[in-house]
């Protein structure tokens, strides 16, 4: 299908635009990547978001500033942060804030860290199975156990839980365990495949327990060379 357009965009018949989640270098035909502009789109940052928020709070034109809301400074900053850099995350979290919350004796809406945090109930995790996200995840996972930091390496595996791949993680403890451990511990592949078992046997959310003990097992266990 992408190679039919090649002509097309080549003499000019089609201005191709798109916008795409996943990596265009990976997903788009390389003759039409060689014919195209590419621009990365990065997440907002903290200090955007707030500034979002503030005019969504107060802003009487573009924002919902009729309703008469204030929203408190550590409400701000943790929205600000839990949105993950999404902006119609942090906005949807503010609206629906100031439509469910009672107004208060002076008459305004408060938007207290309380208020806002009932609005978010969790972080957004940033996953795709088949994207950049799982390979960077799976990596960082894996390079934490090498570099024997059990926290950075408990920190991915519950990323990846959260997300809802156990099979990910499952495999690659089995190879972390005989490549990278292999004789300066032989007893850790038999550990690890009995926790893997186990996961596999439980399911969620049981299952995290045994890999999270076959993580922290692999990242401070001794690393062969």
């Amino acid at each position: 299908q992408q190679d039919y357009l090649l002509p097309f965009v080549e003499d000019g018949t089609i201005i191709l635009i798109g916008a795409t989640t996943e990596n265009p270098y990976f997903e788009v035909n390389g003759a039409l990547i060689s014919r195209s502009s590419i621009f990365e789109l990065h997440p907002l940052e903290k200090e955007d978001i707030k500034v979002l928020l503030k005019r969504a709070v107060y802003d009487m034109e573009k924002g919902m500033g009729s309703y008469g809301a204030v929203i408190d400074e550590d409400a701000l900053d943790f929205l600000a942060d839990i949105s993950g850099g999404d902006a119609r995350n942090a906005l949807n979290a503010i609206e629906l804030g100031i439509l469910t919350t009672e107004r208060a004796i002076d008459g305004k809406i408060h938007i207290t860290l309380d208020v806002a945090s009932e609005c978010i109930q969790k972080r957004v995790v940033r996953y795709d199975k088949n994207g950049d996200n799982h390979y960077d995840t799976i990596s960082a996972f894996i390079k934490s156990m090498r570099g024997s930091d059990p926290d950075a390496a408990i920190f991915y595996l519950a990323k990846l839980i959260e997300a809802g791949d156990i099979i990910s993680p499952c495999r690659r403890l089995l190879v972390i365990a005989s490549e990278d451990i292999g004789l300066a511990y032989p007893q850790a592949i038999s550990i690890v495949k009995s926790c893997v078992d186990s996961c596999m046997q439980l399911g969620l959310p049981e299952g995290r327990i045994p890999l999270a003990e076959a993580t922290i097992l692999l990242a401070t266990a001794p690393k062969s060379n």
